[in-house]
């Protein structure tokens, strides 16, 4: 099922609101306990602005983490899937981004582990047109002149083909760091370890990852 007809499904059986339901735009100005509490209330059309919230986000993190797009669709997919099922369940005294990112790592470390054959395969393929934005690990300056986009492009291919090389543990820890941004207190929510070791997880992979790609800048 694909994520329209899966939100659409939604819609069609989800609670009717005993209130009159809130327009499009005043839903995205909710934050995102806001719009949980809302869709608990029989307000259907807030599930539907958390996966527009979170669909691109959760795929690009998945898609990372697991180097095959289309099966990060597919998890984006049981991600949503499971949310819906559980949302009752949601700690409002936590931070929703770090539940959800939890729901979407514990399917991709899942997907890793199924892949007896070769489970660390990563970074295969990878988002095109990666925004920077969504990459706090910049490659080069925003100013490069059009004859460095060759560099910029080998750049990442580097990038990519180090971080495959890192072990699974590692790797998770980097990518949410480096590539999406996390905080530390998040990433240690979202892996299950304490900080210590996240913190221990993220400097080997740092290390590894730079001794990795120093050779291949030369």
């Amino acid at each position: 099922m694909d994520t329209e007809r899966m939100l659409e499904s939604r819609r069609r059986y989800g609670v009717g609101s005993a209130t009159e339901p809130l327009a499009r735009n005043e839903l995205r100005a909710l934050e995102d306990t806001e719009l949980v509490t809302h869709y608990l209330n029989g307000e259907r059309f807030a599930f539907t602005e958390i996966a527009d919230r979170y669909q691109d986000r959760l795929l690009n993190f998945i898609c990372r983490t697991i180097g095959d797009r289309d099966r990060a669709e597919d998890l984006v997919q049981e991600t949503f899937v499971r949310v819906y099922r559980h949302l009752h369940r949601f700690d409002p005294t936590r931070k929703f981004s770090t539940w959800i990112y939890t729901i979407a790592s514990n399917l991709a470390k899942n997907e890793l582990r199924n892949r007896a054959r070769n489970p660390l395969v990563l970074f295969h393929s990878i988002k095109r047109n990666w925004e920077a934005d969504h990459r706090p690990l910049e490659f080069e300056d925003n100013a490069y002149r059009p004859d460095d986009l060759f560099r910029k492009r080998r750049v990442r291919e580097q990038v990519e083909s180090a971080v495959t090389e890192l072990p699974e543990h590692h790797r998770v820890v980097f990518v949410l760091r480096e590539l999406e941004g996390k905080t530390y207190e998040e990433i240690s929510e979202i892996t299950g370890v304490t900080l210590g070791t996240v913190k221990s997880r993220l400097n080997r992979a740092r290390n590894k990852f730079a001794a990795i790609v120093a050779p291949m800048l030369d």
